[in-house]
């Protein structure tokens, strides 16, 4: 018995060295041979294949890792009770930057940034100004999205207007986040710019990655004359293009450019988060990284633009859009960031529109009630 429990022993005690050996090999150097930088990347609930939002601060990861040598590590947060955990044992495993990726993180980043003092921490879609004790050792990394929207709702009404038919175009939000309402008022500013008279129609899927609700918001707007569906609404918001692939309309990507979905893409209203990832990971690195403040990226820092535009938009269109963005980029043409309170709602079955002023219009399927619910902020009802 006593050589059995003695030979057990020794298969145990060379297993731990052999995973402690496996630990100091994969451990990454410098040129100069010190301990490379640990990063940590936490995504958003809508994981890594949304083709997006998530996708892109990974790819800005990956690129710090080839180019600069970080050693980096990305985690896949399946709910949001994940955040804080998640971030903790990170905390406590070394990482000397973590990064939350999205809005719904800024509560984890607020708790967990306390808790670890010397730790750095970036917070993407979030103003740093705003968390919980405003923390020192807390980037926000921001986007202007409105500057984008504008160019996309610019661009989707110049193309309505030359489809029969009334002009109408719609966006399909997924939470109704500041990010996501920058972007779709944006849009909307931009549309009524280009076609004073055009109606907008918005809603909300409350949801990520159900690509069948996007799908389905999409095509209530779409039988309610919707020549143009703008998705900001990450994973789910692809359904939200199919619908447009299906009914032969124009859809516009956002954060990536999704203009590889297809054709009807007319384009992408791109977040440059990759670009935001890794310029920020480089401060870290180069030693002039500054907690308790916002890093901004818009137009004029090329960290938002167009994606992709398709061929079949005529050049004077295209030379229209080169005028509007110098204007925004120069601060000449100032961009609202809140959505209309004066909104358009599909009426469904009919194919009309009406006005729900000073309302929000419900981000579930419309084709469910028998007629039009247009709530008050903070409501909820169902039909």
């Amino acid at each position: 018995m006593t050589r059995i429990l003695t030979a057990v022993l020794s298969v145990f005690v060379l297993a731990l060295a052999a995973c402690a050996g496996d630990d100091e090999a994969g451990t990454p150097t410098t040129d100069g041979g010190e301990e490379a930088l640990k990063v940590a990347l936490i995504t958003d609930a809508g994981q890594l294949n949304d083709r997006g939002f998530n996708q892109l601060a990974y790819e800005g990861l990956q690129r710090a890792e080839k180019e600069l040598g970080i050693d980096g590590r990305v985690v896949e947060s399946r709910t949001a009770s994940d955040y804080v955990p998640n971030m903790t044992t990170l905390a406590r495993q070394g990482y000397e930057l973590i990064i939350g990726v999205g809005f719904a993180q800024g509560d984890a980043i607020a708790t967990v940034s306390k808790t670890f003092p010397d730790k750095k921490f970036v917070i993407i879609d979030v103003d740093q100004s705003g968390l919980r004790g405003k923390p020192a050792n807390v980037v926000g990394m921001l986007f202007r999205e409105e500057e984008v929207g504008y160019l996309a709702g610019y661009l989707a009404a110049l193309e309505a207007k030359r489809m029969p038919g009334p002009q109408v175009i719609g966006s399909v939000g997924g939470f109704k986040e500041p990010p996501v309402d920058r972007f779709i008022a944006g849009y909307q500013a931009g549309a009524k710019a280009a076609a004073p008279g055009v109606k907008t129609l918005n809603g909300y899927s409350s949801d990520w990655d159900d690509q069948a609700k996007c799908k389905e918001l999409a095509l209530n707007q779409i039988q309610a004359g919707a020549k143009v569906v703008f998705q900001v609404a990450g994973g789910c918001g692809l359904g939200a293009l199919d619908a447009a692939r299906e009914q032969r309309v124009w859809g516009i990507g956002v954060d990536a450019d999704q203009s590889f979905l297809g054709p009807h893409v007319l384009t992408s209203a791109q977040k440059k988060v990759d670009e935001g990832v890794f310029r920020t990971i480089k401060s870290v690195q180069e030693g002039s990284w500054q907690g308790g403040r916002n890093l901004v990226f818009g137009l004029a820092e090329d960290g938002v633009g167009l994606g992709t535009i398709s061929k079949r938009v005529p050049q004077e269109d295209l030379d229209d859009l080169d005028v509007v963005r110098e204007k925004i980029a120069s601060g000449e043409l100032d961009v609202p960031t809140s959505p209309s309170s004066s909104w358009t709602c599909p009426v469904p079955g009919t194919g009309q529109v009406r006005s729900c002023p000073s309302y929000l219009q419900v981000g579930f399927s419309l084709a469910r009630w028998s007629r039009v619910r247009c709530l008050a902020p903070g409501r909820s009802e169902r039909g």
